[in-house]
This record gives C-alpha cells, structure tokens and sequence, in this order.
C-alpha cells in the first residue's frame, strides 16, 4: 500500500511563498504520478499540479491553469518525493492540500487517484 505525508503546510501573508512536500511511500512509488489537489469546505477538490515519469529519472509535470506561473511542481531526484513551490500566495489558494498517487498518468480528476495523503493545510491572509 501506498503511503502519502504531506508536510510545509501553514500561515503565510499574501504575496508570500510557501513549499509543501509529499514523501511517498511504497513498491514503485517512483514510477507513480504524485500530484497535489486542494479544497476547502463546500467545493470539490482541485486539481492543482502533479508530476508523471516519463522514463527512467524522467518526470513530466502538469500545472492547473489558475496556478500556472505562481506554482511549479516537481519530484525529487530519488523519484519518491514531490514539492509544491507556491508563490505570490493569494487568499484564494487557502484550501488544505492534498498529495495524491496512482499508477495513471496523466489525470487530474481526484476520483482517479487510488493513494491519498492526511492533507496539510494552507492559509493565506491579507
């Protein structure tokens, strides 16, 4: 089974950066798409980034449109780790974030991912 911890979450002001990592572990983990999703109470989960191997050591990321440019994704070297560097935060990304795995790659809808993490929340105030 697929284990997922999120970590980096917490406060931080509008305008300023925050990067969130996920350890995955598990058989394989380093072949699975990690991304990252966020909610908040009341809304479906989003779908922000993720990162899917293409081969060997190589990852190809997706970014959400409405975080493209302030977000990057990417997966660590050893292929079992993944980080969201989000910057110039606004209020609107306040949500608990999510890591997320499954063996597809390249989906973005939450009910097609098997693994989830605890999630770690995020808030931005202004």
């Amino acid at each position: 089974q697929v284990q997922l911890v999120e970590s980096g979450g917490g406060l931080v002001q509008a305008g300023g950066s925050l990067r969130l990592s996920c350890a995955a572990s598990g058989r394989t983990v380093t072949t699975y798409t990690l991304g990252w999703f966020r909610q908040v109470p009341g809304k479906e989960r989003e779908f922000v980034a993720a990162t899917s191997r293409s081969s060997g050591t190589t990852y190809l990321t997706d970014i959400a449109d409405a975080v493209r440019g302030r977000f990057t994704v990417s997966r660590g070297n050893a292929g079992n780790t993944v980080h969201l560097q989000m910057n110039s935060l606004k209020a609107e990304d306040t949500a608990v974030y999510y890591c997320a795995a499954d063996q597809k790659i390249g989906v973005r809808r939450p009910t097609e991912y098997a693994y989830w993490g605890q999630g770690t929340p995020v808030t931005v105030s202004s």
